[in-house]
């Protein structure tokens, strides 16, 4: 069950960049501000009844929590301008493809932890098919249709690399205070609850073209509420039966399900190698997901 949601979660997230593109005049700031900012709000309003019963156990994991709200913070706005400068293929594999590598080493510096021969061949074939992905949409046609110049998508990989450790270390301390005996919705909706208060004052530096027309409207509101809160539920519950190196692996899907809408909704070219990359992250999460033994 935890692998399914994870899993879930990731198509859900995979959505997220072709949706960014159907408003085009919103910069990548107030995308990521409302979409983790509002998300965030509204876990931890859900949650509250949690949060307001596990609040010592809060308190005493307050250093985890602060770490984990700051990453929050900090993660989608990485993500969604490296995207706008990079590509939606090139962003998303980047922010993602490598976030199992940095969610590894956190686990390894921080807990101690080993990591499996399951692990590492998934892993292996999965930051394998991110890397062919990336080259796919580099050698392709993807930046010259955008316009943009090698500069920017240096920046915007760069950026990616950011999110990716970010992503990592969010996970990293949901999953802790979980262990801890804190319930996934107490933690999900205390962290991301204080890293959307952290976006808020983003959000109204830089939001005001998501109120200049109903479609900009509508994709916030979709990615508030579609990608971000019920994602994050979703991968909330799957922290509590698998390791976040592990999570973070099972969602190598989503660069795949992004690349994938890229070339099918927003026009963006993926050569063969491209697809090959595509068919590695699958054959990753077979890896991972083979006899149900996700925790591997």
């Amino acid at each position: 069950m935890g692998t399914l949601c994870v899993l879930a979660a990731s198509v859900l997230w995979g959505t997220t960049g072709t949706a960014a593109t159907f408003a085009p005049g919103v910069g990548p700031l107030a995308i990521g501000a409302v979409a983790m900012g509002l998300g965030g709000l509204l876990q931890a309003l859900t949650a509250w009844a949690h949060i307001a019963r596990e609040r010592r156990a809060l308190r005493a994991g307050g250093g985890t929590v602060a770490l984990g709200a700051l990453a929050v913070a900090v993660y989608p706005l990485a993500f969604y301008t490296s995207m706008r400068l990079a590509g939606v293929a090139v962003g998303t594999v980047v922010s993602l493809g490598t976030a199992p590598l940095a969610s590894a080493l956190i686990e390894r510096v921080l807990d101690g932890g080993s990591l499996t021969r399951r692990w590492k061949a998934g892993a292996a074939l999965g930051v394998l098919g991110t890397v062919l992905l990336c080259a796919a949409e580099t050698m392709g046609a993807g930046s010259a249709a955008r316009g943009g110049s090698a500069a920017e998508t240096v920046l915007g990989v760069c950026l990616g690399l950011v999110a990716a450790t970010t992503y990592a270390l969010y996970s990293w301390a949901a999953h802790r205070l979980i262990t801890r005996g804190i319930s996934s919705r107490a933690a999900m909706g205390t962290v991301f609850g204080l890293g959307g208060l952290l976006l808020l004052p983003v959000l109204l530096a830089t939001g005001a073209p998501l109120l200049a027309s109903w479609t900009n409207a509508a994709v916030g509101t979709y990615m508030a509420l579609i990608p971000m809160f019920t994602g994050y539920a979703l991968f909330g519950w799957g922290l509590t039966h698998v390791r976040p190196s592990t999570a973070t692996t099972l969602t190598l899907l989503e660069p795949a399900v992004a690349a994938v809408l890229a070339v099918l909704i927003v026009g963006e070219h993926l050569p063969g190698v491209g697809w090959l990359g595509v068919g590695l992250v699958g054959a990753c999460l077979t890896v991972l997901t083979w006899r149900g033994n996700a925790g591997a």
